[in-house]
């Protein structure tokens, strides 16, 4: 029997990317649009007199989604270390599909009154418990699939799948903004991306039917239960907190610069919904760039000289960027900035995604990975959107959401040393690239 070609395991390891990552990009194209057409929903189904509290009760709901997730993050991500992998992202992707499809069929407020609310409140905590695990299972999966010393490189692509999702549902956003009139995106308009969301379901279904399962777990003698899990977690719980705030600098960068963009750019800046949606799909594509280079730096250098550096970047450059962008707010400088922290978010997830499956107790990777990403997510970034309305609005400074993604790059950086210090003691980690 021939051995198989480098090219030949190029496109096998890529086609398992495609299939595993698939998920992740339903599940980035949702949180999206509900981010970017936040003033239509606010209309559609939190009425309200005051523009402000309708809009604050949307990012209320919006974020809300992820306060589900450090609960998926322990049932579901545990249920993936017993079961398998392949078994558990077609169920996580399940509860996403399920989440999408209620949100895009509910009625507004002025059809069926208080039950809109609620019922969008319902699909977005089924799409968070469900995305609770869905990026620990992803991540862990690639991680195991990985040839060795390039964990990186392949664990990057998670995130870059995340950036594909962007890409198309700003471009869709473009779209339909040069197609179809305000009032009518107003009225119904918004709901048609969320609808062609839908419609790709079944072929991410088709492509994870496929998927086979990891070496690495398949090889594994036992696999713990779900309480087996919680004790373990428990016993590493300085791991798992650690991990969070070394998530906080990915998630806030992640929200700031792709979910709250579009808004910002309309709201605060006043620029184009065009504008604002061009700039954010130019971003994404910086990010997919940026994503692989982070990771396959880390791969050769180390992923503690990358942490280190982007979290002293972003703590330095992030509010003087945003002061110069609101003081010239054009289509232009607000590209710039943009680009500027999205090469800092690039280069650091795509450090931190290997690092963090990396510091996890192997028996508990998927669930530690993805309560500690969960728990970051719901405290730092699901709430980016609301917090930097909030701040914009209280202090009168437009470039208030520096201080908040600062803050995060701060707790990231003191979360780096502390687990890397705890690596040279303990010896945690299987790859040299890991310090």
């Amino acid at each position: 029997m021939p051995s198989a070609t480098p090219s030949s395991l190029f496109r096998a390891k890529a086609k398992v990317i495609l299939q595993v990552t698939s998920g992740n990009f339903l599940e980035q194209f949702d949180f999206f649009l509900f981010g970017f057409y936040a003033t239509y929903i606010a209309h559609t189904f939190f009425p309200a007199k005051n523009e402000f509290i309708s809009l604050m009760m949307t990012f209320g709901v919006f974020g809300a989604g992820f306060l589900m997730r450090p609960l998926g993050a322990v049932v579901l991500g545990a249920w993936i270390d017993k079961v398998g992998r392949r078994k558990g992202l077609i169920g996580t992707l399940s509860l996403m599909a399920a989440g999408t499809f209620l949100i895009v069929l509910v009625p507004g407020y002025e059809t069926i009154g208080i039950w809109a609310p609620l019922l969008v409140l319902s699909g977005r905590l089924l799409q968070g418990f469900s995305a609770g695990a869905e990026l620990g299972g992803v991540s862990v999966y690639l991680a195991e699939m990985a040839t060795p010393n390039r964990r990186g490189f392949y664990t990057s692509w998670q995130s870059g799948s995340q950036q594909v999702s962007i890409m198309a549902a700003a471009a869709l956003g473009y779209m339909l903004n040069m197609t179809l009139s305000e009032p009518v995106l107003h009225d119904w308009g918004w709901r048609i991306p969320f609808a062609i969301g839908c419609l790709i379901v079944p072929f991410i279904f088709f492509l994870r039917k496929n998927l086979n399962e990891t070496v690495e777990y398949a090889q594994r003698q036992s696999h713990p239960t779900l309480k087996q899990s919680i004790s373990i977690l428990l016993a590493n719980w300085n791991v798992v907190i650690a991990g969070m705030f070394m998530v906080a600098m990915t998630t806030t960068a992640f929200y700031l610069i792709t979910v709250y963009a579009p808004t910002f750019g309309r709201k605060v800046l006043h620029l184009s919904a065009s504008d604002s949606l061009l700039v954010t799909l130019l971003v994404a594509i910086s990010n997919f760039i940026w994503l692989p280079i982070g990771g396959m730096i880390s791969d050769r250098i180390g992923r503690k000289s990358v942490l280190l550096a982007m979290t002293a970047l972003a703590i330095v450059t992030t509010w003087p960027a945003l002061r110069m962008l609101t003081h010239a707010p054009d289509f232009s400088m607000m590209l710039g900035v943009l680009l500027w922290l999205s090469f800092i978010y690039g280069m650091y997830n795509g450090a931190m995604v290997a690092a963090l499956t990396e510091i996890m107790p192997e028996e508990v990777r998927v669930a530690g990975f993805s309560l500690a990403y969960s728990l970051a997510t719901a405290i730092f970034g699901g709430f980016t959107p609301a917090i930097s309305t909030a701040l914009i609005q209280y202090t009168g400074d437009k470039a208030a959401p520096g201080y908040w993604m600062s803050f995060a790059a701060a707790c990231a950086l003191f979360a780096t040393l502390y687990l890397y210090r705890r690596v040279s003691q303990h010896h945690f980690g299987t790859d040299k690239s890991f310090g």
